[in-house]
């Protein structure tokens, strides 16, 4: 019988890319794939370090899967792994730890699937900074994350992303087309460009996102092209209007602000200030008047006053955007940040986090109800176990119709109607289904 095991993701879609292709390393000869939330042999974690709930994500789901199966293989791999690998190995549970890089090759240190008295460490002390480990995810005909960089070489104050991952790289423009007519040859309708520091591409081969882009919008039969996070001194003139021209890349732009305040995005480490992140978005919504727009916003960093958190909230209030992403700060060892002065309390982190949690909920709300009427394509997605089924318009709105056949992996027009309480829109297809 073949072994059974089970992949669980946490944190950015960039880890979903690199958890597909992790996967795709084990020999089907010998190993079945299966759900995390079904028995298995092994289970594989993928691990975040962002933030201090990201790490405790991953204990949970240590705890849950030693729960469901107590004979079982687990490895926990990745960013928490790399850099706190004698803490995830002193989880109850672990059997192997491996690093950023070690994963790749995950098969190769399972020799048998039994339970390990003492946990095996496999992470490099340092972070290669030149190799790139091509990644993308695999198994949804409708969307596939591809990743087309990795690392940062911008040292924000409060992150640890560059110790897990290491400086900015990617592979030149030539690779990372192939794999994209790879994935649409799959029978893939949309392609999600991920990285950590998407905006930075091109660094190591002398390239730019822009010429990547350009190169994608040509792959043929691609039929939608996203991007997933992109900083906002980043997003150049000449990208907002090759995303208004070609319609095959989506008017949907993600961009970390982290705050309002410009004395906090100073001791972040930021590139930018506020008026930059403004002007980017004023200069979407001119081009793209129905675009969606997010943007990442951390509470409660070192020394961030009740003064600077109403700075962040008027200024993100004066902005027509669509949500919001809100992230309690947390002390990442080894950045300087962790040892900066003025800590704000947990209690105070969590009032200001549902400030402006609340604040994002009204501009989601306000954002869809004026779509209502709006027409858009839709990639629909499975069908639910409420005879409906469900897809994301253009701009990122989640959207319901009546199950039909042919609906599921398809792109159609439709008409936005109604909004319903759990954030979705109903919609009513403007023509019969295509395939």
């Amino acid at each position: 019988m073949k072994i059974k095991v089970a992949f669980h993701t946490l944190g950015c879609k960039l880890n979903f890319a690199e958890t597909s292709t992790i996967a795709r390393t084990f020999p089907e000869d010998k190993f079945e794939r299966v759900s995390p939330d079904s028995h298995a042999d092994i289970y594989v974690i993928n691990t975040c370090t962002v933030t201090d709930a990201a790490d405790r994500k991953c204990r949970q789901a240590v705890r849950k899967f030693v729960h469901r199966n107590p004979d079982a293989f687990i490895a926990v791999v990745g960013c928490y792994a790399q850099l706190r690998q004698e803490e995830a190995a002193a989880i109850e549970g672990v059997d192997l730890v491996l690093g950023t890089y070690e994963k790749f090759d995950i098969a190769s240190y399972i020799n048998n699937i039994e339970k390990h008295r003492v946990p095996e460490i496999h992470s490099c002390e340092r972070v290669d900074t030149e190799g790139f480990m091509a990644s993308w995810s695999a198994g949804d005909r409708t969307r596939s994350f591809l990743k087309v960089q990795d690392g940062c070489d911008y040292h924000c104050s409060y992150c640890a992303v560059p110790l897990a991952r290491g400086g900015s790289r990617n592979p030149f423009i030539a690779e990372i087309t192939a794999e994209a007519e790879k994935i649409v040859a799959s029978g893939v309708r949309e392609i999600v460009l991920t990285g950590v520091n998407v905006g930075d591409f091109g660094k190591s081969t002398g390239e730019t996102l822009e010429q990547l882009l350009r190169q994608l919008v040509k792959v043929n039969g691609l039929q939608r092209l996203r991007l997933s996070s992109i900083e906002p001194n980043l997003v150049s003139d000449p990208i907002i209007d090759l995303i208004a021209a070609e319609k095959i890349i989506l008017p949907h732009i993600h961009m970390p602000l982290q705050s309002g305040s410009d004395r906090i995005l100073g001791l972040m480490k930021r590139r930018y200030r506020r008026e930059v992140f403004r002007d980017r978005i004023l200069k979407i919504k001119d081009k793209m008047p129905h675009a969606g727009i997010g943007a990442d916003v951390i509470v409660g960093f070192p020394g961030e006053t009740e003064e600077d958190h109403a700075d962040t909230y008027s200024f993100l209030d004066s902005l027509p955007l669509s949500y919001l992403h809100v992230f309690a700060y947390s002390p990442r060892p080894g950045t300087p940040a962790a040892d900066m002065p003025g800590k704000v309390s947990k209690q105070e982190k969590e009032k200001r986090s549902r400030h402006l949690i609340e604040l994002s909920e009204s501009r989601r709300m306000k954002f869809m109800n004026n779509a209502s009427g709006q027409v858009h394509e839709v990639l629909f997605e499975k069908r639910g176990a409420d005879g409906m089924v469900t897809g994301f318009t253009d701009n990122y709105i989640r959207v319901l119709t009546p199950w039909q056949k042919g609906l599921p992996g398809s792109i159609q027009p439709v008409r936005l109607t109604t909004l319903r309480d759990d954030a979705t829109m109903h919609c009513e297809l403007i023509q019969t289904t295509r395939e």
